[in-house]
């Protein structure tokens, strides 16, 4: 692919904040677009297991629109049957960056990957003669339905012993011919693609090519402004499909100062300056702001790690280490937990002196998100710094 001489020069400031704006964390969010909206603006939201404060998926829009409720976030993610007759969803859950709630009009757009599924030559897990089928039949007369409902998700205790049921139920996923249309207790819940995912939808199927113009179209948007591996690692796109489609994205070509790489950007982004006020905030690990590394570190200088699945002998900064957003700048990281209305810093790593304002402030006000009444540090990496951190916190809740 030949790309396209830049017209537009940015700074490495101007390149970040540009990202700030496009991830929502500056300038004043619409409130009345709410989750949804945020969610919409993301195009993608990832789902993780680990529950600390909450739940990743809850944590994007906290991070983005203060102390929603809990409960209204998994209400506007999804939508449940109402008086015995479901309603349209407004999302559904995929595989995009990794498992994924996703805005239900993008449905057909991953037409591309549902198709790749279905050639794919081998699988992890052997799916027993008419199981597949039954799974099927019996969504189509019993649904929407958990695996345990289906039949049971697991064989045996161990996480990856899946039952015929959970094997065949996760294929049609991935085919397509099944959607998760909630999650209960953490649970999925499917349904079929036919019954949950509006006709218009459903039946849109687009060529490859024309999935990809809209992914990475809507990575661009998404991100502001980013590399090739940037704009390929949003939806987790390969190199070559993304320099397949880039130059009829509509995504323009700019250069960044200090990048040392192509970059592409939203035009839309580049006809304003970024301005108005910044976000102070804890964010999720997996929050799409920071979730490729190499990115992280060349727009903000930051490294950022899950340790989650690290031994906990090699851990450096902590299980669930948050990093702290605040001026537009990752200032530090917070490793929580809670104990009874106590929210515990159990590690802090803060930038410097003039970070302890700011990681008090998100420290306090996480601790309201989730009905803590108390904060409480353990350790802190500069252990000068602990005092002056603990002296604002009391300062701040007095």
């Amino acid at each position: 692919m030949t790309t396209p001489r830049p017209t537009t020069n940015l700074s490495a400031d101007e390149a970040r904040r540009i990202a700030l704006r496009a991830q929502g964390f500056l300038g004043t969010p619409n409130r009345r677009s709410g989750v949804r909206g945020i969610l919409r603006h993301l195009g993608a939201v990832q789902l993780d297991t680990i529950s600390v404060l909450a739940r990743s998926h809850e944590l994007i829009p906290y991070a983005r629109l203060g102390a929603v409720g809990r409960k209204t976030v998994e209400k506007a993610y999804w939508t449940t049957a109402s008086e015995g007759a479901p309603s349209a969803p407004h999302a559904f859950e995929y595989w995009s960056h990794a498992a994924c709630i996703l805005p239900v009009e993008e449905w057909p757009h991953f037409a591309f990957r549902r198709r790749a599924y279905r050639s794919r030559p081998h699988w992890n897990h052997d799916l027993p003669d008419g199981t597949y089928d039954q799974v099927i039949k019996q969504l189509r007369s019993e649904g929407p339905l958990t695996a345990t409902e289906l039949g049971g998700a697991k064989r045996t205790s161990e996480w990856w012993d899946w039952s015929g049921a959970k094997v065949a139920v996760e294929r049609a996923l991935m085919y397509g011919e099944v959607v998760c249309v909630e999650r209960r207790g953490w649970k999925r819940v499917y349904d079929l693609a036919e019954r949950a995912i509006p006709e218009a939808l459903l039946h849109d199927e687009l060529d490859d090519t024309e999935c990809l113009r809209r992914l990475v179209r809507l990575a661009g948007q998404s991100l502001g402004v980013g590399t090739r591996a940037d704009i390929a690692d949003y939806h987790r796109l390969k190199g070559e499909q993304v320099d397949a489609v880039i130059a009829d994205s509509g995504l323009v070509p700019v250069t960044v100062e200090g990048w040392g790489k192509p970059a592409w950007a939203d035009p839309a982004a580049l006809e304003t300056p970024p301005r108005g006020r910044h976000r102070t905030t804890l964010l999720s690990p997996f929050d799409s702001l920071i979730w490729e590394r190499a990115r992280t570190e060349r727009i903000f200088g930051f490294t950022h790690r899950l340790e989650a699945y690290v031994p906990r002998q090699k851990r450096v900064h902590g299980y669930f280490a948050m990093p702290v957003l605040a001026g537009g700048h990752l200032v530090g990281r917070v490793d929580p937990a809670r104990d009874g209305h106590t929210l515990v810093a159990k590690q802090v790593t803060l930038e410097g002196p003039k970070a302890v304002p700011a990681v008090a402030q998100a420290l306090i006000e996480a601790a309201g998100w989730v009905d803590c009444t108390d904060v409480r540090v353990e350790r802190v990496d500069a252990p000068e710094l602990r005092e002056p951190l603990v002296r604002e916190l009391t300062r701040a809740t007095a």
